[in-house]
């Protein structure tokens, strides 16, 4: 569901922990890797490649021959060394909490209990597929579609997917207030097209996805488990025809109809609605958001059509594959198997303690975060930012000035909406309260169902009530960065404050070139093709007039085709109209951090470097963000489902629709990246 824009799809699970301040250190580190690392080293680069013909490995060539992908992961860049250097930060904090006597029901004994309990193979193979049993059982007791309904919506409180997503949401045109959503789900593989789709490549992995859940079937005792393979596929084929693709879900507009509960019942009449949420425990029934209508209509037609005994299946099926990790370790290695190797060509599964560590920190993210922002977030780092945010702000409001393509009234909306974007740096000023939920050492399988049921209480006590300005999107300990179109803020965890991001004592150009970049591509997400339709107040409100929002789209052609007309693997292209948000915002991004650089005492010198100018710095800077080796397996996925262009899209078509960057460079008319002037992107 649509809830923010990223400066990165990765999704990095983080760790959690929290306990009281007189049992962990308050001695502020130094910033991880600040110190041990140059800024820009010509050892990473490969200075034998022509800037013109791939800048990306000219910045990032010898980085790339000495940092393959490890087997234990799918790709490895910047984020992922960050990340790592997180996952042993963040293993260090909880080692702490493990190896001490903590008090009952505080963040310390429910992180620390956590984790062991996820650590103890011993207890999980000893029980084997024990814990699913119960579940299992009361699904024979499903008699007729009431039965059927019921399940699924006691399923959807345990955090058990399965048909449709139900959560809470702002309300897209009332953003002061949350309301509850219907969204298209209920499929097992990443995306419509790997049912839909006549490529071989998506036939291919769709005739695995049905071993591996016979196989999943098998390991749960069940005798016909191919059997039971075919009737999941075909029922979750039958929801993937029906569904919006990626394309689609990014209108806002298509994807926002409020209903009442009456006008849902009339819209799909075969679902006994008011079932559902008296069994989810709903109360708020006067403002839904069905976001894919179709959807729900054809739905309401297979509960109908689809046999009672194909749904029992289809729900053992959901509970199976949503509580692998939790069982045995064949249950999470032939899970590993489809989802890691297959889809994304992964080779090994990452150490045990880095799964149960993400698993812990999905669990418990602001408990561990309040612990890591106590550790290795030093106070400087959040000035700094904030005086960083505010420059770029400056700097953006000048080029929506002189934008030669918008007119006054519409310039005066944009500049007030940008005046209204909330900046939040670091961590939230309230943490979230697990005092309620329950966790013990000797149980992993109850822990996550626990988690579970706690996460989805929290969401349905939001539904009917005023936003929670102060409420985050990620932890702390989140390498990451976010735009939120409803509640206009731009957000930066901790984590993401770190080099190559963010260096406490780099000179202006680096800095610029890195996190600047990142601080202008969030805001800039507040004017791309979505963010655009969003007023000051985060309403989904069109505040342009027709003449301004048709120059808009004018605007948008050569991106488009620049990124579509670039080969990613053998005749594989990046979508332009998939990632074209994304593309926005890392072009506006570039643009207005270099207009702040540009105001700068270094930018206004160039003196050079490590052998390079400040200029060229700040363009390197944002190169080394970039860079990664990726596996075709991992490629092919991310260029079938994900918003953001690739690592080297991100710098070899960005840069070279930025004018000035061909100055610094030396780039030819004859260079391959060459591209000419009428044809690059002006947007913001």
């Amino acid at each position: 569901m649509k809830s923010f824009k990223t400066i990165t799809s990765t999704i990095l699970l983080g760790a959690v922990f929290l306990t009281s301040c007189s049992q962990q250190s308050t001695e502020k580190k130094e910033k991880p890797m600040e110190n041990k690392i140059s800024a820009i080293d010509a050892k990473d680069m490969d200075l034998n490649i022509k800037p013109g013909v791939n800048f990306f490995e000219y910045a990032n060539g010898g980085w790339m021959k000495t940092h393959p992908v490890p087997s234990d992961k799918s790709q490895y860049g910047s984020f992922t060394v960050l990340y790592d250097n997180n996952q042993e930060q963040l293993k260090a904090l909880i080692n702490e909490l493990t190896e001490q006597e903590n008090e009952a029901n505080t963040n310390a004994q429910k992180i620390a209990d956590f984790y062991k309990s996820g650590m103890d193979t011993v207890k999980r193979e000893a029980l084997g597929i024990k814990p699913l049993l119960s579940d299992l059982e009361k699904l024979n007791e499903i008699t007729n579609i009431n039965d059927f309904i019921k399940k699924l919506a006691e399923f959807h409180t345990e955090g058990i997917s399965g048909l449709f997503y139900f959560s809470d949401v702002q309300d897209e045109k009332n953003s002061k207030n949350v309301i509850s959503i219907l969204y298209q789900g209920g499929l097992g593989m990443p995306d419509r097209d790997y049912y839909v789709s006549d490529e071989k490549r998506m036939k291919d992995i769709k005739a695995e996805y049905e071993k591996y859940v016979a196989k999943m079937f098998q390991l749960a005792a069940f005798d016909n488990s191919e059997e039971k393979a075919k009737t999941v596929l075909n029922i979750e084929t039958k929801l993937a025809e029906n569904s919006f693709t990626r394309l689609e879900l990014r209108d806002p507009f298509k994807n926002y109809n409020k209903m009442n509960l009456e006008e849902l019942q009339k819209t799909s009449n075969n679902i006994p609605w008011d079932l559902y949420f008296k069994t989810i425990g709903l109360n708020y029934t006067d403002e839904i958001n069905v976001a894919q209508v179709p959807f729900i209509e054809k739905l309401s037609e297979l509960v109908k059509n689809i046999s009672i005994e194909d749904w029992k299946t289809y729900l053992q099926w959901k509970l199976i594959n949503s509580e692998a990790s939790s069982l045995t370790d064949a249950f999470g290695k032939t899970q590993f198997d489809f989802y890691g190797t297959v889809l994304s060509g992964q080779k090994e599964q990452r150490p045990r303690w880095k799964r149960i560590l993400s698993t812990t920190d999905g669990a418990l993210g602001e408990a561990l975060g309040e612990l890591y922002v106590e550790k290795y977030f030093p106070p400087s780092s959040k000035e700094r930012m904030l005086k960083l945010v505010d420059n770029l702000r400056t700097a953006f409001g000048n080029r929506i000035k002189k934008l030669a393509w918008m007119t006054d009234s519409t310039k005066e909306k944009a500049l007030e909406k940008l005046d209204a974007i909330t900046v939040k740096i670091g961590y939230p000023d309230k943490w979230e309260d697990y005092s309620s939920l329950q966790i013990t050492a000797d149980n992993f399988y109850q822990n996550i169902k626990n988690v579970k049921k706690f996460n989805f209480k929290k969401s349905l006590e939001r539904i009917g009530k005023p936003h929670d300005k102060t409420r985050w999107g990620m932890t702390p300990q989140t390498v990451n960065a976010y735009y939120s179109p409803n509640s206009n803020e731009i957000v930066f965890p901790a984590a993401i404050l770190q080099p190559p991001f963010f260096y406490e004592n780099a000179d202006d150009a680096v800095n610029y070139g890195a996190i600047g970049v990142v601080i202008g591509h969030e805001m800039t997400h507040g004017f791309d093709d979505q963010g655009r339709n969003y007023d000051k107040e985060g309403n989904l409100n069109n505040w342009w007039t027709e003449t301004d929002a048709k120059a808009f789209e004018k605007t948008l052609t050569n991106i488009k085709a620049n990124y579509s007309n670039y080969v990613e693997l053998d005749s594989l292209h990046v979508d332009g109209e998939l990632t074209l948000g994304e593309n926005i915002a890392d072009l506006g991004g570039l643009n207005i951090s270099w207009d702040a650089f540009m105001t700068t005492e270094q930018a206004q010198k160039n003196d050079t470097i490590d052998g390079f100018t400040a200029k060229q710095r700040f363009y390197l800077s944002y190169s080394k963000v970039w860079r990664q080796n990726i596996l075709p397996e991992e490629l092919m996925k991310r260029l079938k489902e994900d918003v953001h262009s690739p690592g080297d899209a991100r710098v070899n078509v960005a840069l070279f629709n930025v004018d000035e960057f061909y100055n610094h460079f030396d780039i030819k008319e004859t260079d391959p990246l060459f591209i000419p002037k009428e044809k690059r992107a002006i947007i913001w």
